[in-house]
C-alpha cells in the first residue's frame, strides 16, 4: 500500500479514485447471449454453460434428492454456523417491518401508504473461487420475511455439474422456491426473460463478476429491475494510536482477497500506526492461501496520514466506502459523523467480517462511491411501496378548487374538468 501524508484537500478526489471497470466491450457479447437466450431458451442456456463453464448440464433445475444429499455432505460444524448466522440476519430484518399508517392531510382527504412485497425475484450467487453461500442468507432471508411468492436462486455449476453444497444447504433453509445450475450472464438472462425452465422474475439481485455486473445493467435498461449498481469490494479503515496495528492490518487483508480489483484504505493521524500497519500486512500476507489475489489488491490501495480527526472523517465521507470499521476508543463519536458509508462497523472489537456473515446486517452494499445515495439491501429492497387516497365528498368541496387553480394554471383543462364536474354535476 502506497502512503501519503498529509495530502492537501485539493488532492483527495486523486485518493479516493477506484478502479473503474468500463463494460462497454462486454456489451455486443452481453447482448449477442440475450437474444440468444430470448429466442431459443434452454437450449441457449445449456449451451452457453457449455462454452463458459465447461460443462454439460442436462436438467437445470436441482432435484430434491441433489438437497438432501448437499445436506448429507456438509459439514455438520458449517450447517450449524449457517443456521446461527440466518436466526442473526432474520431478527434484524424482521425488525424493518414498518406498519401502514394512515392519515388525514385535510378534512376528508385520507392517504396511506402500504409496502407489498415483490412477488418473484431471482437471486444470483457466485460460486467461483469462493463459493458465497453466505450471500444466500443475506438475499433470501429478506425475500423470505418481504412475503416474495417466488424466490428464484441461479448459480454456476463445478465441473461436475454440481452447485456447493453449501449453497444449497443454505437455500433450502431460506425456502428458496428453485434453483437452478446456470452461471454468468446466461443466468442473468434466464431470469430477466424467463426459458422453458426458468420463471422470468421482477427483479435480480446478487454480486458477480463483470460479466455478470454487465448483465445485469443491459437487463435493467428494459426489462428488469435489479438490486444496485456494484464494483469491486472495497474497505476503509480509521485508525488512530488506540488500534491494535495487527488487528487493522487483519481487517485491510479480510477485504483485500476477495479479488485483485479490490480496494482498501487505510486512515490515521499516526504514521507510527501506517508504519505498524505496514509491516502487520507483510507478515500476514504470506500466510494466506489466496496472498497473490491479496496483493494484488493491495498494490492499488492507499494509506492516508492526516493532521487531525477531523480531516479524517472528511476523507471518508468524500471516499464513502462500502465498510468502513472505526478503530478507536472514540468510535462511537467518530460513528456519528459518518454520512457516507454503506455500513459500519464501530470499535475495535467489530471486524468487518462479522457483517460479512453473522452479525444480521446485510452485506450487500454500494461500492464505488455509490454509498453517496444508494442504500445497503434491506426488506424494502424486496417490497414495492403503493400509495392510497380517498376522498369523500366533503372534502372534495374543500380540496377541489385548490386542484382547479393549480391545473388552470398548468393549462391541463381536462384535470380540472374532473375536479369541476364533480363539484358540479350535470345530473
Amino acid at each position: 500500500m502506497q502512503i501519503y501524508c498529509y495530502p492537501s484537500r485539493e488532492n483527495w478526489n486523486q485518493l479516493t479514485l477506484r478502479a473503474t471497470s468500463d463494460y462497454s466491450e462486454k456489451l455486443p457479447v452481453v447482448e449477442e447471449v440475450m437474444q440468444n437466450i430470448r429466442l431459443r431458451g434452454d437450449a441457449a442456456i445449456r449451451e452457453y454453460t457449455s462454452k463458459f463453464d465447461r460443462v454439460s448440464v442436462e436438467y437445470l433445475l436441482v432435484s430434491e434428492a441433489e438437497l438432501d444429499q448437499a445436506e448429507k455432505e456438509l459439514d455438520p460444524k458449517l450447517a450449524k454456523a449457517i443456521r446461527t448466522a440466518a436466526v442473526n440476519i432474520r431478527t434484524f430484518h424482521e425488525a424493518q417491518i414498518t406498519q401502514t399508517v394512515r392519515i388525514e392531510t385535510s378534512p376528508g382527504v385520507s392517504c396511506w401508504q402500504k409496502s407489498l412485497p415483490i412477488e418473484k425475484v431471482g437471486l444470483y450467487i457466485p460460486g467461483g473461487s469462493a463459493p458465497l453461500f453466505s450471500t444466500v442468507l443475506m438475499l433470501a432471508l429478506p425475500a423470505l420475511i418481504a412475503g416474495c411468492k417466488e424466490v428464484i436462486l441461479c448459480s454456476p455449476p463445478d465441473p461436475a455439474g454440481k452447485i456447493h453444497p453449501a449453497i444449497l444447504f443454505a437455500a433450502r433453509l431460506c425456502n428458496v422456491s428453485r434453483i437452478f445450475k446456470i452461471g454468468g450472464i446466461q443466468a442473468i438472462g434466464a431470469m430477466a426473460y424467463g426459458t422453458e425452465s426458468v420463471p422470468k422474475v421482477y427483479k435480480i439481485f446478487g454480486p458477480g463478476n463483470s460479466w455478470v455486473t454487465a448483465a445485469k445493467q443491459y437487463v435493467s435498461l428494459s426489462t428488469c429491475s435489479i438490486d444496485m449498481p456494484a464494483g469491486p469490494s472495497e474497505l476503509a479503515v480509521v485508525a488512530d494510536l488506540s488500534a491494535n496495528p495487527s488487528f487493522v492490518a487483519s481487517d485491510l487483508l479480510s477485504q483485500a482477497e476477495h479479488g485483485p480489483d479490490s480496494q482498501v484504505l487505510l486512515i490515521t493521524t499516526a504514521q507510527t500506526m501506517a508504519d505498524q500497519v505496514a509491516a502487520e500486512l507483510a507478515l500476514q500476507l504470506e500466510q494466506l492461501p489466496r496472498k497473490e489475489i491479496a496483493a494484488a489488491a493491495l498494490s492499488h490501495s492507499r494509506t492516508v496520514v492526516l493532521a487531525s480527526m477531523e480531516e479524517v472523517m472528511d476523507f471518508v465521507n468524500s471516499y464513502a466506502p462500502e465498510h468502513l470499521i472505526l478503530q478507536s476508543d472514540d468510535a462511537s463519536a467518530l460513528a456519528a459523523k459518518v454520512t457516507n458509508a454503506g455500513s459500519v462497523f464501530i470499535g475495535h472489537y467489530t471486524p468487518e467480517s462479522a457483517g460479512d456473515y453473522a452479525s444480521g446486517t446485510n452485506h450487500t452494499l454500494p461500492t464505488n462511491g455509490w454509498a453517496r445515495s444508494v442504500s445497503g439491501l434491506n426488506l424494502d429492497s424486496f417490497c414495492k411501496k403503493i400509495t392510497y387516497q380517498e376522498i369523500s365528498k366533503e372534502g372534495l368541496q374543500l380540496l377541489g378548487p385548490v386542484i382547479e387553480t393549480m391545473a388552470e394554471a398548468e393549462l391541463l383543462q381536462a384535470h380540472k374538468n374532473a375536479i369541476t364536474l364533480r363539484l358540479n354535476p350535470k345530473i
